[in-house]
């Protein structure tokens, strides 16, 4: 009699665990950027778990340096740790054609891929496939203070040249006021410093490698703009401007320490919101400048969700991405944090909106930076690869990251921008070498 209570009692708690098992949720695990648009996104996933209560998100929000290196080791290890990853323009194409991301596949009619700009979809394919979804979607610009400009007697050009840059860096540099005449990225980083310096030295003349894939670091176009870069932003930039990426230089901008800063479109609507910005009626904005051409001037990215192979959640996985990139996510967005915090860049019909036209000051200038950016056709003489403030090849994260620690020493006066070049030039002749470009 008694075996037989154990038995039951056994059975009966089977029966709990395996109903309490067909119930359980699957988890979806995200590695994502900690900027400021992802954040709303983290916050806003109460919603999808009400509507897919089978499903419990997961977050991983990491710094962008950070992030992109637990995600290159994630997917080229195969170890699956990551369900969603926020990647972008680089490396959607290179990791889809090396077979480590999901095809996007079988999207809802009302999803209306079709809406998304062609330059975007492009940008996140390889051989005719999607692999990732644009969560936002951008260009770089100028940001400045119309109001420090207006008492200054200043005007602003629509796409203004580096050097009038750092001449209205100087008349507004005023340290003692906490108030700096530009604000750049500095920090080390093939997406953090390398943007703003590739396209700047683009504009200067420059390109990462001639026809024959030979690196020219050590010519004049590279020198010219490093030598600028470290100058202007030495003379006229915050204190500690080598540790300032995205987010720092945000932080300086709303906060009213920048007369100036050259960085993502997609920062307008953080720089305009009120309860962000202490300056958000101040704010004007101008395409990113040119030195002597236009061609490279400003960038092109987008920050997207896609899913590896990895994952043992991909349905999962697939119902969150199309719902976060969705166009009812973009009105969820609206609802809660106004129109002008629609995630940008990526759909024609947000640009359609008279509302959001309207609403958001930096909209028309978002587009038109964007439309202007031709990753085909990024540099004055012609070069062999497709990319603006990045080259579309296998190698360029690891060669970036190295010559963007040697831009990063230059501004910091830890080595002499003639030496970082040189350093550059070797580090990148090495790596092209090994892998037989020539």
């Amino acid at each position: 009699m008694k075996n037989r209570n154990i038995l039951s009692v056994s059975v009966a708690a089977g029966l709990v665990l395996g109903a309490s098992l067909a119930g359980a949720a699957t988890t979806v695990t995200i590695g994502t950027v900690n900027n400021g648009d992802m954040i709303r996104m983290q916050g806003l996933s109460d919603v999808f778990e009400k509507t897919h209560p089978d499903i419990e998100l997961e977050w991983v929000v990491l710094e962008e340096n950070v992030l992109r290196q637990r995600l290159t080791v994630d997917i080229a290890t195969n170890s699956g740790q990551f369900d969603v990853m926020t990647i972008g323009m680089y490396e959607a194409p290179i990791w889809g054609q090396r077979g480590w991301l999901e095809p996007i596949m079988g999207l809802p009619e009302d999803y209306d891929l079709e809406d998304i700009f062609p330059a975007v979809r492009n940008g996140l394919s390889a051989d005719g496939k999607l692999y990732a979804l644009p969560f936002y979607s951008e260009s770089s610009m100028t940001f400045y203070r119309r109001d420090l400009f207006e008492q200054a007697g200043l005007t602003m050009p629509e796409r203004p040249t580096w050097e009038q840059m750092r001449d209205f860096a100087k008349a507004l540099h005023k340290p003692e006021q906490d108030q700096y005449g530009l604000c750049l990225r500095g920090k080390a980083g093939w997406g953090e410093n390398m943007g703003i310096v590739t396209t700047m030295a683009n504009s200067f003349g420059a390109r990462w490698f001639d026809e024959d894939w030979k690196p020219e670091f050590t010519g004049d176009a590279w020198n010219n703009a490093i030598e600028f870069y470290v100058d202007v932003l030495n003379r006229y930039g915050p204190p500690g401007v080598s540790s300032n990426g995205f987010n720092e230089s945000l932080a300086l901008f709303n906060s009213g320490k920048c007369a100036m800063w050259v960085d993502a479109t997609v920062a307008g609507s953080f720089v305009t919101d009120p309860k962000e910005s202490a300056v958000a009626d101040k704010v004007g904005f101008a395409l990113a400048p040119k030195h002597v051409t236009e061609k490279g001037a400003g960038w092109l990215w987008s920050w997207a969700l896609a899913i590896p192979v990895s994952s043992d959640a991909k349905d999962a996985a697939t119902e969150f991405v199309t719902w976060a990139t969705s166009k009812g996510y973009s009105e969820l967005v609206a609802e809660e944090f106004g129109i002008a915090a629609m995630p940008p860049g990526n759909r024609a019909s947000t640009y359609a909106n008279e509302a959001y036209m309207s609403a958001a000051p930096f909209a028309q200038k978002t587009l038109e930076s964007m439309n202007k950016a031709n990753p085909a056709d990024s540099t004055l003489s012609p070069s062999p690869y497709i990319g603006i403030q990045f080259v579309a090849i296998p190698e360029y994260q690891s060669i970036a990251t190295q010559v963007g620690k040697l831009v990063s020493g230059a501004l910091a006066g830890q080595i002499s921008v003639d030496q970082a070049m040189k350093n550059s030039q070797s580090i990148t002749e090495r790596e092209l070498k090994r892998a037989n470009y020539y």
